[in-house]
């Protein structure tokens, strides 16, 4: 898990700082590619659609485009309009996750005292 410097504490070195991007980068990617996965699975079990057909209604939904396919079912059309709900949850938690590095260093060195940081060492 990500360990952030506290309040009292000098700002981390920028090699830290992109350590801690990419870190958020792929926590973020596996929650969205999970969230994919869970989509496409639930399309082709629920719909009945072919894998290619539910891996991009799974992708369309997940990215805020919409279906493409018309759904036969009513348990498909729940599911639909549950995975819909779900995808938007998991966008903004992805996003929050990607940008939590970059918004708590720039708070953190809002709050800091006027102090050169001492990267040399």
């Amino acid at each position: 898990m990500l360990r952030f410097e506290r309040r009292r504490e000098p700002l981390a070195h920028p090699i830290v700082f992109l350590r801690r991007m990419l870190q958020s980068f792929f926590l973020a990617g596996g929650i969205i590619l999970g969230s994919l996965l869970l989509g496409v699975v639930g399309y082709h079990a629920i719909a009945g659609l072919a894998w290619i057909d539910a891996l991009l209604n799974a992708s369309m939904i997940l990215s805020g485009m919409g279906p493409v396919d018309s759904l036969p079912t009513p348990q498909a059309k729940l599911f639909a309009s549950f995975y819909a709900l779900y995808s938007g949850v998991v966008f903004l938690v992805a996003a929050g996750v990607f940008v939590a590095p970059a918004v708590h260093r720039l708070l953190h060195h809002l709050h800091l005292e006027h102090e050169e940081p001492d990267w040399d060492d």
